[in-house]
């Protein structure tokens, strides 16, 4: 099983690394490899709304999308970890997730996803719901911990700190290989769950 691991902070060794660490080691240990990618620097520019991926099959954007669209689908859970900025996921993270979820036309049924808000003080909350978005919309369970997936911390390296936050992470590793050792024992066993025709109804006509 493998976890592929989006890092968000443009801060190399930050606070969001110190969870996402925690979280692999834990990951390690229930026998789930990881792969941590850090976006946080990158050049990543916003979705247009073009529809070109609906025939390309890619972003029309070559960047870091398109080179980790391989990675997410063969990856059986995705983790996105990012600093908290206004109350919500930061910019680069935003772009890249948008462009990411349009562009990827494989089935993300049941396979898992997490996300980790890092902060200062405040706005974890609302930034777990934005990333939680993301999963829902197409299929993907989202992975529970003993609390909301958050860590809290200033300076670099404050986050280890935060026994109860890196103790969330420990716990959200061990539940997120259980789901997923569960999941594929399912699908294993009953398949996935038969999916009705999309039914797109529109408000205003």
């Amino acid at each position: 099983m493998k976890v592929l691991i989006i890092n968000g902070s443009p801060r190399i060794g930050g606070n969001t690394t110190v969870a996402v660490n925690e979280l692999v080691k834990t990951l390690k240990g229930e026998g789930v490899e990881s792969e941590v990618v850090q976006i946080g620097k990158k050049a990543i520019r916003g979705c247009i709304g073009c529809y070109s991926c609906a025939e390309n099959k890619k972003c029309v954007f070559d960047d870091e999308v398109n080179q980790l669209a391989p990675r997410f689908e063969e990856a059986d859970g995705l983790v996105v970890a990012t600093p908290v900025y206004y109350a919500s996921p930061n910019g680069t993270v935003l772009s890249f997730l948008d462009r990411l979820f349009m562009s990827c036309k494989f089935d993300k049924t049941m396979k898992v996803g997490a996300g980790i808000a890092v902060a200062r003080r405040g706005g974890c909350s609302a930034t777990f719901d934005a990333l939680n978005k993301y999963f829902t919309i197409c299929g993907m369970p989202v992975v529970s911990s003993q609390y909301w997936n958050s860590v809290h911390g200033a300076g670099k390296g404050e986050a280890e700190q935060d026994g109860e936050g890196l103790q969330t992470m420990r716990t959200l590793g061990k539940n997120m290989a259980f789901l997923m050792k569960s999941i594929a024992l399912g699908k294993e066993k009953f398949g996935l769950p038969e999916q009705e025709a999309w039914q797109p109804t529109n408000f205003i006509r």
